[in-house]
């Protein structure tokens, strides 16, 4: 890989840049996570055109494939592959090979035997060979085993294939007969491997061949001189003969079924051939056995390890864990410590069904020293395994413990295994303590043997990856949901008006959701949430609904008056009244000084002119509230008052900031004094739009974009016929759901949270195709996006702290959105479940003022409604 010195880590990415041309970009780091260099070349890796990723696309299940070099290491290994949902791609683990051989070499073989692992393709993955089955040396990676060099694999590799499994057969190898046995392994489904050992039966019948050269030397002697004799005793010799010969029958069919018969003689040829015969049963049946008995924790382990890899539930996995040890050792019980992040060792999981101590080991003592006295903070603490084969003479521990629960539980223990949880860099998570190894044949309990550690010790270890991958998926899981959460709490804080909106939207969304999962008859009796994921995916999707309004300006959604924009611009307008009023002062004391005969007409004209200014501002302050209908006449009266004219003797472009200044330049500038209208609609009251996602054709938004962004004109903003909203800012307030498609459309999402846009980016959307921002219709709508669009409503309708309306009584926010279900904006189903639940009351008596709870009659808003046609209103 080139890697700088002191790399402990590389970390390849593979994109694609906006040419389409491919890159990989790799990191390398050091023991503490510092880059050491960096480099980005062509990528000649395709990912898409590998044998795992086109596997795991056809497959409808895990699949494994056949073994192969890796790219990136040039080791051996195989892939495990899975895709995933709806064909989005695949995931994969690479396994390498490299520990197999020195598996294998842990058994003990004979002087000429052979013991491998061949995939269905024939090739050979590893290999432990001694004497003259040793392959020849190649330099072929994976080789087929009829071109390992060796004569005796050849002829094997044409004989496996006929080979009944699971049973010992003798055959003929380079012209010798041999031993040999075959078993067969299915892993993931349709992965096949054979594991194959052969030894030549002079392995075991030397001894014999020799007694028989030795016993027909002597015989041939004795008979040339005790014929006589021989006569006599052939009779005997020969049933002895007969039996010996009926042995090795069943020696060669390898039926252990019965013990060979002893040879009781007079001639001691005979004895020792009879007890060489036996040796020779007894030792093929022992090593057939533990052949038979390897293969099978071999076995065990890779199934273990596989639904290790696979397992999701922390609890499951646990269980898999202790219960796969405790088999593979073959004990009485077993239980699992757990380290916690208190520096101690709890009890998580017992073999047994009595209840766990709730009690605590400390690691360290009242000092802050190491604890080494008893075995399992030892185990912990060192990372060693340790055995005890009789703990009523151990020493070197404090094992009264062991002792107690021996006398409570009725189960003497004797031996004991301890076995650390070691996972990545030698972090010890717990340990697996197994107590009581059985012998197979008697029942008794005897000590653990140590082949049987090694293999506990590779579980465990398995077992502690599988448990430390959880445990960072979990952290991952927590804080995802809690940057979530402060998100949500981030934007209810930004404004003071929609303060815990993003809170109890979720909370309302959970109960209704829960009481529709709960449904078993109606419309309602398909939905429910079958598993913790879906219940987050949903819980997640009603947090983030509302993400988008980081976008959205605060003097937008705050706005509580027409004029209002950062402030409520009717104080410059009654500066303006101001001036008329104090231009007519003016006008009365100028009429009078220059004919004081007048100053009785000047005084009346200034009353009627200083009651008709009262009179406009008053009505043109009404019309900022936008508290009440702006009618034709009212605008009408409106437009007649904007036209009154002042005089401005200052220059309006000093002191503005570069947009500002802008904006004013569209229009020329006025010689001074100039003169103004009281109320005006200019070139810089317009705000040009930027690009919005609104117009993106890939989102599928059909909402009505105005031409520009905002429209701060006195008369339009006055003229505004409900609210207080111009055109400009209801779409700039509707624009936070497009926000929140946008970002969340965009976000690398796991496969478990695909769904996350979806229900965050449906609640204003109707039944009959009149919302926003895709108008999509009741067949495009899920129950979890109805649930959410009744949830927001309700929350808008019931909130207290809006500053464009008083807080409604529970009575009146039910009866509105009974009006939502008339014109069929929500689910009618959902609302009348909202109802019939209670949950609008529990909602009420948690989040509502107690002035706001009064009766709701539910009788009158329940049941089905006519089916109506799609009207102009909005769901806000």
């Amino acid at each position: 890989m080139d890697a700088p010195a002191g790399t402990e880590l590389a970390v390849r990415v593979i994109q694609a840049d906006a040419t389409g041309t491919r890159h990989e970009q790799w990191w390398f780091l050091d023991r503490a996570d510092q880059t050491l260099g960096e480099r980005r070349v062509a990528a000649r890796y395709t990912p898409l055109d590998r044998p795992w990723y086109q596997g795991a696309l056809r497959a409808s299940q895990a699949s494994v494939t056949a073994p192969y070099v890796f790219a990136s290491t040039e080791r051996e290994g195989l892939t495990i592959s899975a895709a995933l949902p709806r064909g989005q791609g695949a995931y994969g683990v690479d396994i390498s090979l490299d520990s197999l051989p020195g598996v294998l070499a842990g058994y003990a073989i004979s002087d000429n035997a052979f013991l491998g692992v061949v995939d269905e393709a024939g090739r050979l993955l590893a290999a432990h060979a001694t004497g003259s089955s040793r392959l020849a040396q190649n330099d072929l990676r994976l080789p087929p085993l009829a071109e390992t060099g060796s004569p005796k694999a050849a002829a094997v590799s044409g004989l496996m294939g006929d080979l009944p499994p699971d049973r010992a057969q003798f055959v003929d190898l380079a012209g010798e007969p041999h031993l040999m046995v075959l078993r067969r392994l299915q892993v993931a489904g349709s992965s096949r491997y054979q594991v194959v050992s052969w030894a030549p039966v002079t392995d075991y019948t030397a001894p014999v061949d020799q007694a028989r050269r030795d016993v027909l030397l002597v015989t041939s002697l004795l008979l040339l001189v005790l014929v006589p004799i021989a006569l006599v005793g052939t009779r005997g010799i020969a049933r002895s003969l007969g039996r010996m010969a009926q042995n090795s029958e069943r020696l060669r069919a390898m039926d252990f079924s019965a013990e060979p018969t002893e040879e009781h003689s007079y001639l001691y040829e005979i004895n020792a051939l009879g007890e060489a015969q036996t040796v020779m049963h007894r030792s093929v049946k022992e090593r057939t056995a533990a052949l038979e008995l390897a293969q099978a924790k071999l076995s065990r382990i890779v199934e273990t390890g596989i639904e290790l890899g696979r397992q999701q539930d922390r609890a499951a996995l646990l269980h898999s864990a202790l219960f796969g040890a405790r088999e593979i050792a073959h004990c009485q019980a077993a239980t699992l410590f757990l380290k916690t992040e208190r520096n101690t060792l709890r009890f998580a999981l017992r073999t047994s069904d009595d209840a766990l101590p709730a009690t605590e080991l400390a690691l360290y003592d009242i000092n802050g020293h190491p604890d080494h006295r008893y075995v399992a903070t030892h185990v912990v603490l060192t990372g060693e395994t340790v055995v005890i084969d009789d703990i009523y003479s151990e020493t070197r521990f404090d094992v009264s413990g062991t002792k107690r629960f021996s006398e409570s539980s009725g189960m003497r223990v004797v031996s004991t295994l301890s076995v650390p949880l070691k996972a990545r860099e030698g972090q010890v998570l717990g340990l697996v303590q197994l107590m009581n190894a059985m012998d197979p044949k008697t029942g008794e309990v005897i000590p653990f043997e140590p082949d049987i550690v090694s293999f506990v010790e590779a579980l465990a270890a398995q077992a502690a990856v599988a448990l430390e991958n959880q445990n960072l998926f979990g952290a991952q899981k927590a804080l995802l949901d809690a940057m979530i959460q402060i998100l949500a709490g981030a934007i209810d804080t930004k404004s003071p008006y929609t303060g815990g909106h993003c809170e109890r939207v979720p909370q309302l969304a959970f109960m209704l959701a829960r009481e529709a999962s709960d449904m078993k008859e109606g419309p309602l009796a398909d939905f429910a949430f079958h598993t913790e994921e879906e219940w987050r995916e949903f819980r997640i999707g009603a947090w983030l609904h509302d993400c988008g309004k980081v976008t959205t300006p605060e003097f937008v959604v705050d706005k509580a008056t027409k004029l209002e924009t950062i402030c409520n611009r009717i104080h410059e307008i009654r500066t303006r009244f101001e001036v008329l009023l104090r231009d007519a002062r003016i006008e009365c004391l100028e009429a009078t000084l220059a004919d004081p005969t007048q100053a009785d007409a000047a005084q009346r004209g200034f009353e009627a002119r200083q009651a008709q200014l009262l009179s406009d501002f008053a009505f043109v302050a009404e019309c900022n509230l936008g508290s009440e209908f702006m009618a034709p006449d009212k605008v009408e009266r409106l437009r007649t008052i904007a036209q009154a004219t002042w005089m401005r003797h200052f220059d309006d472009r000093l002191g503005l900031a570069h947009d500002e200044l802008a904006r004013h330049e569209r229009e020329p500038a006025q010689a001074l004094p100039a003169q103004e209208f009281l109320l005006a609609d200019k070139a810089h009251h317009l705000f040009e739009r930027p690009p919005t996602a609104a117009l993106d054709s890939r989102y599928g938004f059909t909402l009505k974009v105005p031409e520009h962004l905002y429209n701060h004109g006195e008369v339009y903003n006055l003229s505004i016929a409900r609210g207080t909203l111009t055109e400009e800012e209801r779409f700039k307030i509707n624009e936070h759901i497009i926000q929140t498609i946008v970002m969340l459309e965009n976000m690398p999402l796991p496969y478990n949270l695909k769904r996350v846009p979806e229900y965050a980016g449906t609640h204003h959307e109707t039944l009959i195709g009149t919302g926003y921002p895709r108008r999509l219709t009741e067949k495009e709508l899920s129950v979890p996006s109805r649930i959410m669009a009744i949830a927001d409503v309700f929350e808008a309708l019931t909130a207290r702290d809006r500053p464009y309306k008083k807080a409604k009584t529970l009575s009146e926010s039910v009866r509105i959105l009974y009006g939502f279900k008339r014109r069929r904006h929500i689910d009618p189903v959902l609302f009348d479940l909202f109802l019939t639940s209670g949950i609008y009351l529990r909602y009420a008596q948690q989040y509502l003022l107690p002035e706001q709870i009064d009766h709701v009659d539910i009788a009158r808003y329940l049941g089905p409604v006519p089916v109506a046609s799609a009207d102009n209103g909005s769901v806000t």
